[in-house]
């Protein structure tokens, strides 16, 4: 009894558990060096020769450094619950592919590596869950695409962004513009051509950007520039200023890019590529007032067009000037035109009205805008009520052509189907189309005296099926041209111009002489000339015939041969056959004997000789014979 108390003073002493035990790190992959004694957890695996992420990696590292191997691809299990992972370096493999959600449980990740590897492009969700992310290195890929939404995730903490010596043609500029906190933008060696205006404009941390080596022709300015004046600063002052980097591109050094040279900077070598007059000329070396421009010229515009309700209308405006100046349109109620149900603007100038309406007719303006002007030029538009219907199963002849189909035909020619050009206007009388034809067409146009130092002439012309300026270029000695590679039975609308040199400023101008209207003949066939279709369906049913009659003929002769010789085959004649009526038997007596029937059936007499003699039927020729 004495135990047991004894036993009851010693329970309260035990443990009511056992204290939970450390958890067992992993083992440390092959050829990688683990830190796993002390905070931070690292693993170093550099120039390990790995052929993929190690599976067997401590998940509670905070830096892992996979450089310099051989990794083709980040699979969505390779770097799983490393919720933990500060620094992750995958730069110098041969990485082509990571998949969708790789980085997503990387939610601490600071820095990401993947320069030096083979990325064709980064989608959506390549790096979807790096919140936290300040560097991101893409340098030295293939990349040609980044998705708009790539950036979603770490917009908001990125702090540098190298996206440097990769194929990148076009960015998501929008998507950049909300990077509020980067500091360092690398853009350089990639084949960028052009950057919207404001692209920087948000940006306001923004302390490096480099443009170096690309295709840059001119730079926009942007609020963002506004600090550049302040890199003159002396060596030593506070680094507040944007320091921005665009040497290597085809500089084109006009007056869009006067904002840049008023920097006065000396320690760069950029260097501009046109127009030729400052090509290869050193940027800071050109002076402000040789970054000029040239407001635009309106060199071709489409004369008065008239079109019936519900077709179609294309107006065309053609301008030159340095920059290439804009082309827009506006109606006839005052309204800017755009690409809408009823109508298409293109770049090169060209309005498509697809379906017109009595509405749309009136003067159409083009405006002509670059950064030195603009000009404007005015086309007439008439609409006309619609075409009336035509029978589809309608059938015509058309009338004979004396001569040739192509020959030109002068207007004095007692033709029905000769057309006199239609002139555009009364202004433009100066040019005629005096002959045509169906694929030729002989233009005409007065001396120009007025105009001095004509250098030549172009006549410009495309026809209602054709969008596309033909152009020629005529001495200035000439006063007619003879256009031969037209199309029949087509409308041409032709302007002629005048190339010369203007006295004032001594650049090349051009003043446009007139426009005409022509149509060329369609190719005419005679009438009554026989179609190919109906000719060989004719041929075949005349073949046809012939071997049916053939067959019938032959078949009538084998019935009359087989009558002949009384139903029984050729080679089997009956011992007593008739004689037919055009041969006679005969043994030298002159007795007629039309016919002879044939006797009753005896047997053969002996030694009797049967001669027969076959004479012609015909006038003149009677059977005569008689049996011995």
């Amino acid at each position: 009894m004495a135990v047991l108390p004894l036993l009851l003073c010693l329970l309260p002493l035990a443990p009511a558990s056992s204290p939970p035990q450390p958890a067992t790190p992993s083992p440390c992959p092959r050829r990688c060096r683990c830190q796993t004694q002390s905070l931070p957890l690292s693993v170093l695996c550099p120039g390990a020769g790995l052929l993929f992420v190690p599976p067997s990696l401590d998940r509670r590292a905070a830096e892992l450094r996979l450089a310099d191997n051989f990794i083709a691809a980040v699979r969505r299990r390779d770097l799983a619950n490393m919720t933990g992972l500060l620094h992750l370096s995958l730069s110098r493999n041969t990485i082509r592919h990571v998949a969708a959600g790789a980085f997503a449980d990387l939610r601490a990740l600071r820095a990401l590596h993947l320069d030096g590897n083979r990325l064709t492009s980064l989608g959506e969700g390549q790096l979807r869950g790096l919140v936290n992310l300040r560097h991101l290195i893409l340098s030295n890929n293939q990349l040609a695409a980044l998705a708009a939404g790539a950036l979603d995730d770490c917009a908001e903490t990125l702090e540098d962004l190298d996206l440097s010596y990769n194929n990148l043609e076009q960015l998501p500029w929008e998507a950049l513009g909300r990077l509020g906190n980067v500091n360092t933008l690398g853009l350089d060696h990639n084949l960028l051509a052009s950057v919207p205006a404001g692209a920087f404009s948000r940006l306001h941390k923004l302390a490096r950007l480099d443009m170096t080596s690309n295709r840059l022709t001119t730079i926009p300015p942007d609020p963002l520039f506004s600090r550049l004046p302040l890199l003159a600063r002396p060596r030593g002052s506070p680094a507040s200023a944007l320091v921005l980097a665009f040497g290597g591109n085809p500089l084109h050094c006009n007056c869009e890019l006067v904002w840049l040279r008023r920097l006065a900077r000396e320690d760069d070598l950029e260097a501009c590529a046109s127009p030729p007059a400052l090509g290869g000329r050193y940027f800071w070396a050109v002076g402000e007032e040789e970054f000029v421009c040239e407001p635009p010229v309106v060199t071709h515009r489409s004369p008065p067009l008239a079109v019936p309700a519900g077709r179609p209308a294309a107006l065309r405006c053609r301008a030159v000037g340095d920059p290439e100046p804009r082309v827009r349109w506006v109606s006839p109620q005052g309204r800017l035109l755009g690409n809408s149900s009823r109508a298409r603007a293109f770049p090169n100038g060209t309005l498509e009205l697809l379906v017109t309406e009595p509405s749309d007719g009136g003067i159409f303006t083009c405006i002509a805008a670059n950064a030195a002007g603009e000009a404007t030029a005015a086309v007439e538009l008439t609409v006309g009520p619609p075409p009336p219907p035509q029978l589809a199963n309608s059938t015509s002849c058309d009338p004979p052509r004396d001569g040739e189909p192509d020959a030109l035909t002068p207007p004095s020619a007692a033709s029905a189907s000769a057309k006199v050009a239609d002139t555009v206007s009364p202004t433009d009388r100066g040019v005629q189309v005096t002959e045509h034809g169906a694929t030729a067409a002989l233009v005409q146009w007065p001396d120009q005296q007025p105009i001095p130092g004509i250098r030549m002439y172009q006549i410009q012309y495309n026809s209602s099926a054709d969008d596309i300026l033909v152009y020629r270029m005529i001495p200035a000695d000439s006063h007619s041209f003879l256009l031969t590679d037209l199309a029949s039975g087509r409308t041409y609308d032709l302007c002629v111009l005048a190339v010369y040199e203007d006295s004032a400023t001594g650049l090349t101008a051009t003043r446009p002489v007139g426009c005409a209207r022509f149509s060329t003949e369609p190719a005419l066939r005679p009438c009554g000339a026989p179609h190919a279709p109906f000719l060989g369906g004719t041929m075949i049913i005349a073949l046809g015939g012939v071997i049916v009659a053939s067959v019938l003929v032959f078949i009538f002769v084998l019935l009359m041969r087989y009558k002949v010789h009384g139903g029984q085959p050729p080679g089997k004649a009956k011992a007593a056959a008739p004689v037919s009526s055009v041969c006679s038997q005969t043994n030298g007596a002159l007795s007629p004997a039309p016919s002879v029937p044939a006797p009753e059936p005896a047997a053969p007499r002996a030694h009797t000789v049967v001669q027969l003699d076959c004479e012609p039927w015909g006038p003149g020729h009677e059977p005569t014979g008689a049996l011995a």
